[in-house]
């Protein structure tokens, strides 16, 4: 048996995936509600419990004197079955906050149950931006990138640069057109300029068309507004046509550490990916790193590490109010200061995680001198400049 698996035996025994576990009236008790079984397994599922349990193991395995406790869910990828467990742990078996909920309609329908009782979300993997848009409430905190910032960071550094001209391939639903209406708009914004589009079948893993469309509009990048399987499909796909040898560079908006790792450095070689999370950013971002790899057997993704820093900020702030009430630990994890991995971090009133982003470029594999050894720096975007404004989001709590 290899170390990944009693890595994940571990976990499920120790969380009881699924299991319905009474809390006790003096304990903190935490649900981690993530996909275990589909296409975002790997960026969060097993690895999201992992990071939370780190987190509590971190804080002393206690919080306002209260032992934390867990229990986990993998929802299968369905909104309503989210709903359904979210309802059944706030409201019958004691969980006093939520965490990962990978896939925006899942983030978006549990953060209303968490505003309807009054208990704390922490969402770490859906990225919409509207999770602090019009349906934000005071119990919600957002700490995964969202797609504003993602395109916001990505777009504005890819053309400082020197990639001043951009075609996209674009998935045909909601979250492409958000990705590229976002981009577009920071594009121009940073004196670049879009040539083209085209769209493309959510469905579909045949891109030839579609990339020899962007390779002929002679592009300084073909931005990627997709997620997961179609854009790690783009991505090979764009390496056997000569795409990126070719020096057209290739930016996704919404790209895990696992995804490269899925599609190989001689594939991914040169992509654009902005990121607020890398293990090799720094040395608290690497300590954290090394211990993660040493249970499972993989670094961190983005979405890993955002579950672990959402429940260590909400235990210090239960333990700073000396109360697991819903309204005051979220009104004192708003007051407090967010230690991001060696980065400081902000919450705002929208419940928007705010800190530096960084644009990286994938490492040939001549380049990458050790496992898991991807990504090389190309520029810093503060905060301010990575995430949208409060004004712009329309969150009712923006005005108090």
């Amino acid at each position: 048996m290899t170390k990944v698996s009693y890595g994940a035996l571990a976990i499920a025994a120790a969380v009881g995936l699924g299991a319905v576990v009474p809390a006790a009236a003096d304990s903190i008790k935490i649900g981690v509600l993530g996909d275990q079984s589909n296409v975002a397994a790997d960026a969060g599922g097993l690895g999201a419990i992992l990071a939370a349990k780190m987190a509590a193991a971190d804080f002393g395995g206690k919080a306002a004197g209260m032992p934390i406790e867990f229990v986990s869910a993998d929802f299968l990828t369905k909104p309503d079955n989210a709903v359904q467990i979210a309802h059944r742990w706030y409201e019958s078996e004691g969980v006093d906050a939520i965490t990962d909920l990978p896939y925006s309609g899942a983030g978006l329908a549990v953060e209303a149950i968490a505003g309807a009782d009054k208990k704390i979300v922490l969402i770490a993997g859906a990225a919409t931006s509207d999770v602090t848009g019009k349906g934000c409430n005071l119990y919600e905190t957002q700490w995964s990138d969202d797609t504003y910032s993602l395109a916001s960071a990505t777009g504005q550094a890819a053309v400082a640069a020197g990639g001043k001209t951009w075609f996209f391939l674009t998935a045909d639903y909601a979250l492409g057109d958000s990705i590229q209406r976002d981009a577009t708009g920071v594009i121009d914004k940073a004196g670049g300029k879009v040539v083209g589009s085209v769209r493309h079948p959510l469905d579909t893993r045949d891109f030839s068309s579609f990339l020899l469309q962007a390779q002929g509009s002679g592009a300084n990048v073909i931005g990627l507004a997709s997620v997961g399987a179609n854009t790690i499909a783009e991505v090979k796909q764009a390496s056997e046509f000569g795409i990126t040898q070719g020096g057209q560079k290739l930016a996704g908006f919404l790209i895990f550490i696992t995804d490269i790792n899925g599609m190989g450095l001689q594939a991914a070689q040169h992509l654009y990916n902005a990121e607020g999370f890398y293990w090799d950013q720094n040395d608290q971002a690497r300590a954290f790193g090394k211990r993660f790899f040493a249970e499972i057997g993989r670094m961190p993704s983005k979405e890993q590490a955002a579950t672990y820093a959402s429940v260590l900020h909400y235990l210090k702030a239960v333990d700073a109010a000396k109360s697991k009430d819903g309204t005051v630990v979220s009104q004192k994890m708003r007051e407090m200061p967010v230690d991001y991995f060696g980065r400081k971090g902000t919450i705002r009133a929208d419940g928007r995680v705010l800190y530096d982003m960084t644009l990286y470029e994938v490492k040939s594999p001549a380049e990458s001198k050790y496992p898991w050894d991807y990504y090389k720096l190309v520029r810093s975007i503060p905060a301010d400049k990575a995430f949208r404004p409060l004004a712009d989001g329309g969150c009712p709590l923006a005005a108090k």
